[in-house]
């Protein structure tokens, strides 16, 4: 019963480092398709004196991908509408061109200012629109969800961190007579920390299985049937292949570095 409550204690806040570490996963493959669709969705309004073409406005900025120009007759339409004995013809004539500009990646407010002067220096560009409050106010968003998600897993990561430390310290005590005697027969330091090692890595197996488990059950069971929006539009980013091997490195070389930290820690107390 002593045996498998060790463990736990092993256990238990290393898996919590895990999943910590698996929802910065999920939560960055989220935010980065999130902002991929804003940037999408996202362009900037520029009215011409002249034709522009997508490599004229490039050579203003590095950041603007694409020029979509858009259509005059629709404007010259709607304008007709409110001026009578007027025809399209004479107001198509006379209004400049307009172009959606789209960017390569989602910046932020004052990357997208500097754009915006840039295209008003360019010559024959009247005006940019670039919709800078709603940039704002999501951008803002952004940032914030981030800053409390980083600070709340790098807080639950340092305290799971520190009671592994402890719990292999308590293992270590438990098996100090046997790592004595070795040591006074010569043994090296990975020969007499074995069991250390043999226990951690069962525990940091256990806890990648577990939480593979968990994500696994999460992206192709719950999520499906959840109802919740965010989960099944974003079922595929709750859980990649690649995402076990990173679990069970981290997992390993937490043992590895706790068992060497705290074997050399005990072997400086006694000298």
């Amino acid at each position: 019963m002593k045996s498998v409550k060790d463990h736990l204690m092993f256990l238990l806040p290393l898996l919590a480092i895990l999943i910590s570490v698996e929802f910065v996963m999920v939560f960055d493959r989220v935010t980065r398709s999130s902002e991929e669709k804003l940037r999408q969705s996202y362009s900037i309004l520029v009215v011409s004196e002249k034709v522009m073409s997508p490599k004229d406005f490039r050579r203003i900025d590095r950041h603007i991908v694409s020029a979509v120009p858009i259509d005059k007759k629709t404007i010259a339409k709607e304008i007709a509408r409110g001026m009578q004995n007027t025809a399209d013809a004479e107001i198509l004539a006379s209004l400049p061109h307009f172009y959606n500009l789209h960017l390569d990646r989602y910046l932020s407010r004052p990357e997208v200012e500097k754009i915006r002067k840039k295209l008003l220096a360019a010559p024959g560009i009247k005006k940019v629109e670039t919709f800078g409050e709603s940039l704002r106010a999501k951008y803002n968003l952004f940032l914030f969800l981030k800053v409390i998600f980083w600070s709340f897993v790098g807080l639950m990561s340092l305290v799971s961190l520190f009671l592994v430390v402890k719990q292999m310290e308590v293992w270590q005590l438990a098996h100090r007579e046997r790592m004595q005697i070795m040591e006074i027969f010569g043994a090296p330091m990975l020969l007499r920390s074995g069991v250390l090692f043999r226990m951690g890595i069962i525990d940091a197996l256990l806890a990648t299985l577990l939480v593979v488990g968990l994500f696994m059950v999460l992206r192709y069971y719950y999520a499906p049937i959840s109802g919740i929006e965010i989960l099944i539009d974003r079922q595929e980013l709750l859980y990649e292949a690649r995402d076990g091997i990173i679990l069970a490195a981290i997992a390993l070389g937490i043992v590895v570095v706790t068992v060497f930290s705290v074997a050399i820690r005990s072997r400086e107390e006694r000298e």
